[in-house]
């Protein structure tokens, strides 16, 4: 993910794309029905310390580079893990050639819930870790692996632990999960090679009409701030009410109710398909300047575990839970 500040051009360019074909003729706007969140529901509570091991998992084998074995051995977790709660298990597996030739074996996950319900949401975010500390200040560390413990593991974490709560009460709206593969394989300023399973996932999905998505990215800091994303807000302004209405419903401070920045990520890909999508991001910490010494970690040696809130995570998957056990739609 960038940000719109270092990328204007190209993600401009990307924005020119959602509103027109390459025709350059307007295409038809999109309408999502009315939809709001039920006040009398009774939403189950996560547990932040399972969805703490969740990310400690992810992390036990390395970074989870495509084509490595700790990619592989993660990808096993997940479906293994999934089996055990989701409906139905679906996989997309492909192939895509990287950078000097390098063939990529990728696979988006998705887990799925109350299948035979009309109206669905979805909820994703990406499994794998960046092949490179790019933004690393130790120039002899820019070759190395980032462990990705918040970008990445955390949202995959969180989305395990709404697996396990939706196994034990089934919410009414079907719910997907979809853990996309190959987000950070691309190098910095090279648009084209990031968000890989996304743009898979939008190039197949025509057959499928969810209500709306939420992509969640870096997600579990200590200091965690979660503002208004922009192109969220272009995309679906409603739904990132929706969502900000739901954390001021349980008080989940993290959840700050302003504008923030404009980030390229997963969710413009899919967005440019028609699957409206918004993104729960941390998004101060992309770029590594945070002002604060510990945050700027971003795409670099140092987003490790000790990063990771447990209080942070159960903030964010209790916010998720109230959206997928309150939300109603209009008839």
């Amino acid at each position: 993910m960038f940000r719109q500040k270092y990328y204007l051009f190209l993600l401009a360019a990307a924005m020119i794309t959602i509103f027109y074909g390459c025709d350059g003729k307007k295409g038809p706007e999109q309408t999502t029905p009315y939809v709001s969140l039920s006040k009398n529901q009774q939403t189950p509570k996560s547990d932040p310390s399972a969805i703490f091991s969740y990310v400690e998992k992810q992390l036990e084998n390395g970074p989870r580079v495509v084509g490595s074995k700790a990619h592989q051995l993660t990808k096993e977790f997940f479906l293994t893990t999934l089996r055990q709660y989701a409906d139905k298990i679906e996989t997309q597996d492909f192939e895509l050639t990287g950078y000097d030739n390098e063939k990529l074996s990728l696979t988006n996950i998705i887990a799925k819930f109350n299948p035979a319900a009309k109206k669905r949401i979805f909820i994703c975010g990406h499994w794998d870790s960046r092949p490179r500390s790019d933004q690393d200040t130790d120039l002899k560390l820019r070759t190395q692996p980032v462990m990705g413990a918040n970008d990445g593991a955390s949202g995959c974490a969180v989305m395990i632990e709404l697996a396990r709560v939706m196994k034990a009460k089934m919410p009414e709206v079907g719910v997907d999960l979809i853990f996309l593969d190959g987000e950070d394989y691309g190098k910095s300023s090279d648009l084209s090679m990031f968000c890989l399973g996304s743009k898979y996932f939008a190039a197949n999905a025509k057959e499928y009409s969810p209500e709306f998505g939420i992509l969640l990215d870096m997600v579990g800091d200590k200091e965690a701030q979660f503002y208004q994303e922009q192109n969220s807000v272009l995309f679906g302004s409603e739904i990132v009410e929706l969502v900000w209405e739901a954390a001021r419903n349980i008080g989940a401070n993290t959840f700050i109710s302003q504008p923030g920045g404009s980030i390229y990520d997963d969710h413009v890909p899919l967005n440019q398909a028609g699957l409206k999508t918004i993104d729960i991001i941390d998004a101060s910490l992309v770029g590594a300047d945070s002002t604060a010494g510990r945050r700027r970690y971003w795409h670099t040696t140092h987003d490790t575990i000790e990063n990771i809130s447990k209080s942070t995570l159960g903030e964010v998957a209790d916010v998720l839970l109230n959206v997928i056990y309150s939300v109603q739609f209009a008839k």
